[in-house]
């Protein structure tokens, strides 16, 4: 395997479409040099902004919705044995929680990134999946408040 080869990061995406698959899709210029997988739902706007890429449609709505949480925990099993990615990327919300649960459990590494328009309070995901995670993202120096632990970044714009 040449050198290139070996550089390449399998990155399996993993988000709820609009404003969330819009910030990860921020990403662009990092993430075209990977080879990446989208797991996302089968909305008008995420088939948009996915065309072409690899994308695997998750169960939606994921609040409060224990049947879809389970079959999304069904699917994240599923798609982490079968794709085996380097690392595990979110922004949230509920379709993300079972693949960082998982991945953790299969020494995958998660990298989670706090949405940009929360900067007063914790997301519902973000507290969840905070245990799970390995890095976790700040758009916001305000961030650093509610997760000490996480690492300030800035805007994905």
């Amino acid at each position: 395997m040449n050198d290139a080869a070996a550089s390449v990061t399998r990155v399996l995406f993993v988000c709820s479409s609009g404003g969330h698959l819009a910030q990860l899709v921020r990403l662009q210029p990092w993430y075209r040099q990977h080879q990446c997988h989208w797991v996302t739902f089968d909305k008008p706007d995420a088939v948009s902004v996915l065309e072409g890429e690899h994308a695997i449609w998750a169960h939606h709505p994921t609040t409060r919705n224990v049947k879809n949480l389970v079959r999304n925990w069904f699917l994240a099993r599923r798609v982490l044995r079968t794709l085996q990615p380097d690392v595990v990327i979110s922004s949230g919300a509920g379709v993300a929680l079972p693949f960082f649960v998982l991945a953790r459990r299969r020494g995958i590494p998660t990298v989670y990134v706090e949405v940009y328009d929360r900067i007063d309070s914790r997301t519902l995901t973000g507290r969840l999946c905070t245990p799970f995670t390995d890095l976790f993202l700040l758009q916001w120096p305000e961030q650093q408040a509610l997760y000490p632990k996480g690492v300030f970044v800035g805007a994905l714009y």
